[in-house]
């Protein structure tokens, strides 16, 4: 009987103290974020993640009160600022927005990869995609893509096609067009867009494949021109631009997209969290109008359904990217 009195107070003392560190866990998590948020940019300021990160950010910021710093950390594609994140403490403090490059090509592209994105990183959002653009200078004579692909015929391997680095979606959505539309035109690849447009304003390459946010303000501003969108429908914001798909190339669609990742690990909890405040800022009608505006769709949606995207988005681009015969050691 002695015995039997001893297990059960035994029982009811861990019952307790598994109660205690529960409600222990319960109230860390209720406080979270109680320290700054790191968002990591694996690319220059600037570019379509960097705008995007900053408005998804400073919403948070300004709605929430929650301290968010984007962090750019460009090089190697994406790669260093994203083994920065899957290295990281998991405690929902650094996070990186993530995005088709370095999610899903990398894997394939790169000879040896510091990170497994399906491994070491834990989704939390899809916060955007969007379509890309094939642009030229105001001052282009090239006025359609027609013109491009006319041009490309008569000179092959010299009209330039600059792109914000080798193995980016804009390199490998190039390849792709360049196999539908029978022409070889020269890479030229750079760190990044913000030199790429530099140098298309300057006359020193022909065209740009660029994705729509990073391009949008030089194209309002009169000093670009969208001459095709790389999306099987017409962009909401530029309606007047016509489809790669709709100028001869049926069935031609290629977008980029964008999601907010922690390092694996991560409580659930926090997971959570930071989803449900995340698709809070999404479905906001300024955040939505600021997202179009810059040339992307909104996504949103859990955390689930943003790793069913990238599980299916590796194989697929993996295949662009053996056929292209793009690798990077």
């Amino acid at each position: 009987m002695k015995y039997a009195v001893r297990t059960v107070r035994t029982i009811v003392v861990l019952a307790l103290s598994g109660f205690s560190g529960i409600s222990a866990f319960a109230a860390a998590e209720d406080a979270y974020p109680s320290k700054p948020i790191r968002l990591v940019v694996p690319f220059p300021p600037g570019g379509g993640t960097d705008i995007i990160a900053r408005v998804v950010g400073n919403k948070l910021t300004e709605t929430k009160k929650w301290v968010v710093v984007v962090d750019n950390r460009p090089g190697a594609g994406g790669n260093i600022g994203m083994d920065l994140v899957a290295k990281s403490k998991p405690d929902g403090y650094t996070l990186a927005l993530g995005q088709t490059s370095n999610l899903a090509i990398n894997p394939t592209l790169y000879s040896t990869l510091p990170y497994k994105p399906l491994k070491d990183f834990a989704p939390i959002a899809a916060v955007a995609d969007a379509p890309l653009a094939l642009v030229v200078a105001a001052n282009s004579p090239y006025k359609t893509l027609a013109d491009v692909v006319a041009a490309a015929k008569a000179h092959p391997n010299k009209i330039t096609l600059g792109t914000p680095g080798n193995g980016t979606v804009a390199h490998l959505t190039g390849e792709l067009f360049q196999k539908a539309a029978g022409v070889q035109l020269q890479h030229v690849p750079y760190k990044g867009s913000s030199q790429a447009i530099t140098d298309l304003l300057g006359g020193s390459i022909d065209v740009f494949m660029s994705s729509v946010p990073t391009a949008q303000s030089q194209i309002k501003a009169g000093a670009m021109r969208a001459i095709a969108v790389t999306s099987a429908k017409r962009a909401a914001d530029l309606p007047s631009v016509p489809t790669i798909n709709e100028s001869g190339y049926k069935g031609f669609d290629a977008r980029t997209w964008f999601g907010i990742v922690a390092p694996a690990g991560t409580p659930a909890p926090v997971i959570a969290k930071l989803n449900a405040e995340i698709n809070k800022v999404l479905a906001m009608p300024e955040v939505r109008a600021k997202v179009t505006a810059e040339g992307g769709n909104v996504i949103g949606g859990t955390a689930t359904q943003f790793g069913t995207l990238m599980a299916a988005e590796i194989p697929r681009w993996g295949k662009v990217v053996k056929d292209s015969g793009a690798t990077i050691d």
